[in-house]
């Protein structure tokens, strides 16, 4: 037998046997199904950040609508104020005393209003300090009233501890 005719009886016994013709072909298999295993991994991670980004936008505009319209409906509630103060300034010819009469019924609206939002119309006297709803403007010797106590309101607070617009100025009795 030649040198070749030998050479190619080994690879026929090889392949014969079940054996691959060279180890090199399993490993070329095996990577080659390790780049499609990576190339699917790349294609759901690209899939993954592209949903994300449209879960973002559409969150984005869902916010964004939702503050449009609570601020329609926060300005549809002062509409009537705005209208009232436009009818009280049309008349401001007429009777001093219904004009203040008038400027009051607005007010009291304006405040019906804040305490429909969730912000109520704190003005307490009387009542113990409480730096989380009040802030001292003041401090005064009182005889009538207790040490810690509210005397005056400077300015209203509007709303409570969770919602809390602002708090309340005050004027804060000492003790003698």
């Amino acid at each position: 037998m030649s040198e070749t005719g030998a050479g190619e009886a080994r690879d026929d016994l090889a392949h014969d046997n079940g054996q691959p013709e060279s180890a090199g072909d399993g490993a070329e298999s095996e990577l080659a199904d390790l780049r499609s295993r990576v190339a699917d991994a790349e294609d759901q991670r690209l899939r993954a950040l592209a949903d994300l980004d449209n879960l973002r936008k559409r969150c984005a505009a869902q916010v964004s609508r939702a503050v449009a319209d609570t601020q329609a409906a926060v300005t549809s509630e002062w509409l009537p104020v705005a209208d009232n103060l436009d009818r009280a300034l049309a008349h401001s010819e007429a009777d001093p005393d219904a004009i203040i009469e008038g400027v009051r019924a607005v007010r009291d609206q304006a405040h019906a209003i804040l305490a429909r939002l969730g912000f109520p119309r704190r003005d307490e006297v009387g009542v113990k300090f409480d730096p989380a709803r009040h802030e001292a403007v003041a401090v005064q010797a009182d005889t009538g009233a207790e040490a810690g106590t509210v005397i005056e309101v400077v300015r209203p607070g509007y709303g409570d501890r969770e919602h809390q617009l602002r708090p309340a100025q005050v004027v804060v009795a000492k003790a003698d």
